[in-house]
């Protein structure tokens, strides 16, 4: 599973290892605003497919130049001029790529500037934690466009959002950004300028101390809980909670917790 982790098999992609099993995995096509074409997505799929495998215990996601990710890459699919099933099966892959990035268990923190339009909208809807400094803005233009959504927006943005506020968003191409875009849930985390990137690092940092297996319940039992019925969720939780709060990694954190010796929670000065 190592090569998984290697910078050198990958063309579109930069993987970059920090120390605690921490990997920043950065959109490699600043030239093109860094737009999903196949290719990335193939990437993104074989990554996140073997990153837990391969020791990775947190990602932080970034895009290279002045913007995360201008979505589909319209030049390659125009060109393609691709048949109904083609295009069908693109997206397929795209859900397959997202879907091992949010039920894969590894905590990943997007680091946002620049735009997150379209499919980079729902690349980092992906992400288990969104950082973004004033001038990062959402939006998702398919209406203006003459296409639709076919990377899980109408799964994960409206989750986020609420389902009319996407739907404006896709019929009228409103741009949200900065603050508005975290009181909208777009993002949970707003920096200064330029700075999205280095809070994205810290969080990152932070989360990779936690146990593996208690992250992987994170990042993969709540989204799964979330398609449950309540009962069938609050099942799932009662097993997944069994399986966790009795690891025997955890013995020393609770025993460091009950002789006082580990930080307590605290309110904000």
């Amino acid at each position: 599973m190592q090569d998984v982790v290697h910078p050198d098999s990958y063309e579109n992609l930069a993987l970059t290892a920090h120390d605690n099993g921490l990997y920043v995995v950065t959109l490699n096509r600043p030239d093109k605003r860094n737009a999903l074409d196949v290719a990335t997505i193939e990437e993104l799929i074989r990554f996140f497919s073997g990153a837990r495998m391969a020791g990775v215990k947190a990602v932080v996601l970034a895009g290279a130049g002045d913007h995360f990710c201008a979505g589909l890459d319209l030049i390659e699919h125009w060109k393609a001029d691709r048949s109904p099933d083609d295009f069908m099966h693109v997206c397929l892959r795209w859900h397959e790529a997202f879907n091992k990035m949010e039920y894969g268990g590894v905590p990943i923190v997007a680091a946002l500037q620049g735009a997150v339009v379209g499919g980079g909208l729902e690349l980092a809807s992906a992400a288990h934690i969104r950082v973004i400094d004033p001038g990062t803005y959402f939006a998702l233009p398919e209406g203006q466009r003459g296409i639709f959504t076919g990377g899980g927006a109408t799964i994960r943005v409206s989750d986020m959002i609420g389902k009319y506020r996407m739907i404006d968003m896709i019929l009228t191409g409103r741009v949200y950004q900065g603050q508005e875009a975290v009181d909208l849930g777009l993002a949970q985390y707003i920096t200064d300028p330029g700075d999205s990137f280095d809070k994205a690092m810290d969080l990152a940092s932070k989360i990779a101390q936690n146990l593996p297996l208690t992250n992987f319940a994170i990042c993969s039992a709540v989204s799964h809980m979330n398609n449950m019925s309540g009962m069938d969720a609050a099942y799932a939780e009662a097993v997944v909670a069994g399986v966790v709060n009795t690891q025997p990694a955890a013995r020393a954190r609770l025993e460091a917790f009950a002789n006082k010796s580990a930080a307590r929670v605290r309110p904000k000065s």
